[in-house]
């Protein structure tokens, strides 16, 4: 199931694991990259529906970035190998 989603997901995670040269990985870098991508996550719903409650729908920009940044970093911590958790960290 991981190897279909992470075909499903290759774009993304192509452009994080195809660095080059050293880079430092620690575990807990996954953990709070997956942490704070439901945090995110959690914000751009909640924007959303505030929103669409208020009849608000100038936020669409905000609420698109913070779903976009929440997903990718979700995708990243759940799918990428070290070199791409390294990659986004800019641990290097």
């Amino acid at each position: 199931m991981k190897l279909a989603f992470r075909k499903m997901f290759s774009l993304i995670l192509n452009y994080f694991e195809s660095s080059e040269g050293e880079f430092k990985y620690r575990k807990s870098h996954r953990t709070i990259l997956v942490v704070v991508g439901g945090l995110f996550l959690v914000l751009s719903s909640i924007s959303a529906l505030a929103a669409v409650s208020e009849s608000q729908f100038g936020t669409f920009i905000p609420i698109v970035v913070l779903f976009t940044v929440g997903f990718v970093c979700i995708v990243v911590g759940g799918l990428g190998n070290e070199r791409a958790v390294a990659t986004i960290w800019g641990s290097k």
